[in-house]
């Protein structure tokens, strides 16, 4: 019997670095897992080429709120809205449940999960990691960086540093606990671009550590299960 390694589905909306990332480390062994899915929601995501470009390719999913009939296109009624997003994620925990992973990683979604999507995946025990570019707490949403940036610029960024954080996903966006951080120092002189990429740069290594510690946890748990 071959060595266990945990099922993991990823999510990404867009160009898909951290999922290459990921894919890489999982076929190098670096992360004890096989990613079983690759989940998108937007058709021209380059997510998917680097899937079908993994050895062996890795299937994809396109699933989309407006395009899969949920939401009509230009429809800006917030209940509307709001009931269209619960039951697209509704559909969309159904279809990564049906692939029966251990661990889902969000790997530059571009879509906020409500309990439509949670809850049924905390029922299943699976759990659910995302990357932010921010420290627990600080900066949530969207823009961190450019907030942390423009905070320094004032002097109001406590000894100028910011940094990323791998951590659970909850319904109050960003603010799951966290699975790892890392800080980033800002540097005097540094431009918002450069400190864009200097994080980015970051980014596919935490990812990587934390689905790679994850998915050793689960591991070492069904080996002691099956032991």
């Amino acid at each position: 019997m071959g060595e266990s390694k945990a099922r993991i589905s990823c999510l990404a909306s867009g160009n898909g670095s951290n999922l290459q990332a990921l894919i890489d480390s999982c076929a190098s062994g670096v992360i004890q897992g096989n990613i079983i899915k690759v989940t998108v929601n937007r058709k021209d995501a380059y997510a998917v080429k680097r899937a079908e470009a993994a050895q062996p390719p890795i299937p994809t999913d396109y699933f989309n709120l407006v395009k899969h009939g949920f939401l009509a296109a230009g429809e800006k009624d917030p209940d509307k809205v709001k009931q269209a997003r619960f039951g697209y994620d509704t559909a969309l925990a159904e279809r990564i449940l049906a692939g029966k992973p251990d661990l889902i990683v969000l790997a530059g979604w571009m879509h906020v999960m409500s309990t439509g999507f949670l809850n049924p995946v905390a029922a299943a025990g699976i759990p659910v990691i995302n990357l932010h570019p921010a420290l627990p707490g600080m900066y949530d949403g969207a823009g961190a960086i450019k907030r942390a940036y423009e905070d320094f610029q004032a002097g109001k960024l406590k000894n100028g540093i910011t940094g990323i954080m791998i951590h659970y996903v909850v319904e109050e966006v960003d603010r799951g606990a966290p699975v790892l951080t890392q800080e980033i120092k800002i540097e005097e002189g540094e431009s918002l671009e450069e400190l864009e990429q200097r994080i980015h740069g970051c980014e596919h290594e935490i990812i990587v550590k934390a689905t790679a510690l994850l998915a050793q946890k689960f591991v070492s748990a069904k080996k002691h299960a099956t032991g």
